[in-house]
C-alpha cells in the first residue's frame, strides 16, 4: 500500500543489483521511492458499469461479492496475475495482511517456484487472529510463506502457533534511521518542555484514556502538555474539557518536524490495544524522550525495560494506571536522566541506518 513505512523500507534495497516493481494493491494515492523502482499504479478498471444495489451487495454479502467481483472489475489478482507474467519475479515481497496480501492469494498459489516474503504489521496477526473469518485468511496466506518478515518477538511466536514454521527474521518495519541526520534536533533533558502524546483515537488507539488520566495531573511548571496526530474524537474531548493542549491534527507535521517536536518532549505517550512495535515509540526514543507505551501482547518489551528505560502500560483501558505511570515518570527524574544515556546506546545498537540496510539487503540475497 502506499505508506510511508514500506517506501523507507524499499528505499534500502540496493537498486543496482536488484530490479524493483512495485504494485500498489490500493490503486491510487501514490509514494515517491528514493531508489529506482518500476511503479504499478492506478491499475483498477471497471468491466462494466456500476450496477445498482452492487455496494450494498458487496457490505451485506462481502463472499458473495467476491465470487462475482472478478465479471464486474479488474481485481488485484488479476493484475497481479499479469505483473507476474510480464517481469517474470525471483521474489515477491508483500507488506501487510488484510489489505495487502488477502486480496492476492489466488495469485500467489498460482506461483509456487516464486518465493515469497511477508512483513506482519502492527495488528495483522495479534487482532485478526480473534476472527474466525480472518483466521482462516491468515493461515492460508502463511502457508504460501517462504521468509516471515516482524517487528517484534510477540508475531514470531504467533505466527508460529498458527502453524508456521519457515524462516523468521526480526527488524524493524520501516528500516534503519540515519541518526546523526537527527541530532540537532535533540535537546538535553534539562531543555525538555513537553509531555507529547499520540492522539490516535480509533480501532486500535486509545488516546482518550491518556488525556482522562493527565486531566488530573499536576503539569509542573515549565512542561505543556502536545498531541500529534489528533483524531475528530481527541480533539472534541480536548476542546469540550477546555484542556491548555497544544493539538495538531493527522497530517499537520510532516516526518521531520514531528521528530523536532520529539526533540523537545520530556515525555512521549503512545497507548493501543493492539500494535507492533509502534515506529512513534522508536522514534521518540531515537529523539531522547522518556517513553511511556502499550504493551500489546508484550511486543514493546523487545524494547522497553519497565521502570528502567520507560514504562509499560500493560492495560491501555486502565486510566489509574496510565495515570501512576505519568507520575512516576515526573516524579522519578533520576530514572529519566538514566534513560537518556541508555536510549542513546540502546536505539544506536539496534535501529541504525547501516545496521538495518544490511540486514534487509542480507534477507533478499539469502
Amino acid at each position: 500500500m502506499p505508506s510511508i513505512h514500506a517506501a523507507r523500507w524499499i528505499s534500502n534495497v540496493e537498486d543496482e543489483c536488484n530490479e524493483l516493481y512495485w504494485f500498489n494493491v490500493l490503486s491510487k494515492d501514490n509514494v515517491e521511492f528514493e531508489n529506482k523502482v518500476v511503479k504499478f499504479n492506478e491499475w483498477h478498471r471497471r468491466k462494466v458499469a456500476p450496477i445498482k444495489g452492487e455496494y450494498t451487495l458487496s457490505k451485506k454479502s462481502p463472499e458473495l461479492y467476491d465470487l462475482i467481483r472478478p465479471i464486474l472489475e479488474i481485481t488485484e489478482n488479476q493484475y497481479l496475475h499479469q505483473i507476474i507474467s510480464q517481469i517474470k519475479p525471483d521474489i515477491i515481497h508483500v507488506f501487510e495482511m488484510q489489505t495487502c496480501f488477502y486480496p492476492i492469494i489466488k495469485t500467489l498459489k498460482s506461483f509456487t517456484e516464486i518465493k515469497i516474503i511477508y512483513s506482519c504489521w502492527g495488528s495483522d496477526l495479534f487482532y485478526y487472529q480473534n476472527f474466525h473469518v480472518h483466521l482462516l485468511k491468515i493461515k492460508k496466506a502463511l502457508k504460501l510463506v517462504d521468509l516471515l518478515h516482524v517487528d517484534n518477538t510477540r508475531d514470531k511466536l504467533i505466527a508460529s502457533k498458527l502453524g508456521y514454521d519457515g524462516v523468521t527474521a526480526v527488524i524493524p518495519g520501516g528500516g534503519g534511521y540515519k541518526i546523526g541526520a537527527y541530532l540537532k534536533f535533540k535537546k538535553p533533558i534539562s531543555q525538555r518542555s513537553i509531555i507529547l502524546i499520540k492522539g490516535y483515537e480509533h480501532d486500535f488507539g486509545r488516546a482518550l484514556n491518556v488525556l482522562k488520566a493527565i486531566k488530573d495531573i499536576h503539569v509542573p511548571d515549565g512542561l505543556k502538555v502536545v498531541v500529534f496526530g489528533a483524531h475528530a474524537k481527541t480533539t472534541t474531548f480536548i476542546n469540550e474539557n477546555k484542556l491548555n493542549i497544544e493539538t495538531y491534527g493527522r497530517h499537520d507535521l510532516n516526518h521531520v518536524e514531528l521528530l523536532e517536536l520529539m526533540g523537545k518532549a520530556y515525555i512521549y505517550i503512545g497507548n493501543s490495544i493492539s500494535d507492533g512495535m509502534p515506529n512513534t515509540l522508536i522514534e521518540s526514543m531515537i529523539m531522547g524522550a522518556f517513553p511511556i507505551q502499550s504493551n500489546p501482547g508484550g511486543s514493546t518489551e523487545d524494547l522497553v525495560i519497565h521502570h528502567c528505560n520507560g514504562c509499560l502500560l500493560n492495560n491501555p483501558l486502565d486510566i489509574k494506571d496510565i495515570s501512576n505511570q505519568i507520575s512516576f515518570a515526573l516524579n522519578e527524574k533520576h530514572i529519566v536522566q538514566k534513560a537518556f544515556k541508555h536510549n542513546e546506546l540502546l536505539i544506536n545498537s539496534k535501529y541504525n541506518f547501516e545496521l538495518i540496510n544490511k540486514q534487509i539487503n542480507d534477507l533478499y540475497n539469502t
